[in-house]
């Protein structure tokens, strides 16, 4: 089959490699579209894959064209999202069924074998069957949609709330289109990027350039007030502290970008925590089991009911042969990019 393989850091190359047979308890997908992630260029050009070579990729989709011992065979044909991460089902967050912060976890697309591939194998459990009509682009979006619930979750989101994301990438777009989805009864988006904040005033909401004026003062502002929720993605210190500046008291803010170095706050950022009380938390990943009330589940039903459109922010597609190119074009600052999906055709 045809994939892209990392040899090394910077290496990324189109090349044949033997086609994967599920073994058992497990499924082969034929992917159909497979999306690029902000974490697949550090990936790619400077940490690598915990081995080389290795196929990168973990946003995807596409039909289970084959099942190993001990699997039914009804899912054959099926539409499938898959769960990138899996777990080890022995430590204490396993035992839990909080599989995302599972301490011994194996990974497609950095410890294992991903999808920007033609075909992938994993275990039958970590398959999300799409709903009937939902097509696979959609479906390959589930991933960094779940990603993106999990941390509004986390943030105890709530119908009526006032709520501002800090930063425009594909994850805190996917954070405002939920805010709206679940009810907020306004939504700012904070970018330094023009056309990001472009494509975010197109879907309807608030936007500030926070290279062109202080953030907290806009969101006090244009919402009349400081507000309930404050997503943080960006990852740099500049935003963490806006963001920290923009919560009302006793208000929640949710750290979300994953940083690319140290970050440093400033003083008076640090003092909005305690003199206003604030509620900080993390967020890692998304929550995946077998129920059907999870992030995955709930975003594919969502998607499904045609309501939430996640793929309103995929911006380019591309094909396998094209991927490295596409990839430097994006390490070197490609314009007017949300979401690259790499697509196979049938």
């Amino acid at each position: 089959m045809k994939a892209c393989v990392l040899h090394a850091i910077g290496d990324l190359r189109v090349e044949d490699v033997p086609q994967p047979n599920p073994g058992e308890g497990e499924v082969r997908v034929r992917i159909g579209a497979c999306g690029v992630c902000g974490s697949d260029l550090p990936r790619v050009f400077t940490k690598g894959t915990y081995r080389f070579p290795t196929i990168p990729g973990h946003e995807f989709a596409g039909i289970v064209d084959a099942v190993g011992e001990g699997v039914d065979a009804a899912l054959m044909g099926r539409v499938a999202a898959v769960f990138p991460l899996i777990p080890c089902r022995a430590c204490a967050m396993c035992a839990a069924e909080e599989y995302a912060l599972c301490e011994n976890y194996d990974y497609l697309g950095s410890r294992s074998d991903g999808a920007f591939a033609q075909w992938v194998c994993a275990p039958v459990w970590n398959l999300a069957l799409a709903p009937d009509g939902l097509n696979i682009d959609s479906a390959a979006m589930t991933e960094p949609a779940a990603v993106a619930l999990h941390a509004l979750k986390r943030g105890g989101i709530c119908r009526g709330d006032r709520v501002v994301v800090f930063g425009a990438g594909s994850i805190g777009a996917l954070c405002a289109l939920w805010a709206k989805y679940l009810g907020a009864a306004a939504v700012g988006v904070v970018d330094i990027d023009a056309s990001k904040l472009d494509r975010m005033r197109a879907f309807g909401f608030e936007v500030c350039n926070g290279s062109e004026q202080d953030a907290s003062a806009w969101v006090a502002d244009i919402f009349g007030g400081l507000v309930d929720l404050v997503i943080e993605a960006t990852g740099v210190a500049a935003g963490a502290e806006s963001a920290l500046r923009s919560a009302q008291s006793r208000g929640r803010v949710v750290f979300l970008g994953n940083p690319a170095g140290d970050m440093n706050l400033a003083q008076d950022a640090y003092w909005q925590i305690l003199r206003r009380e604030l509620n900080v938390v993390g967020t890692w990943n998304s929550r995946f089991t077998s129920s059907p009330d999870d992030d995955w589940h709930e975003t594919l039903q969502a998607m499904a009911s045609g309501n939430f459109d996640a793929c309103g922010l995929v911006s380019h597609r591309v094909s396998l042969d094209a991927l490295p190119e596409m990839m430097a074009s994006l390490r070197a600052g490609l314009d007017d990019v949300c979401k690259v999906l790499v697509v196979n055709e049938a």
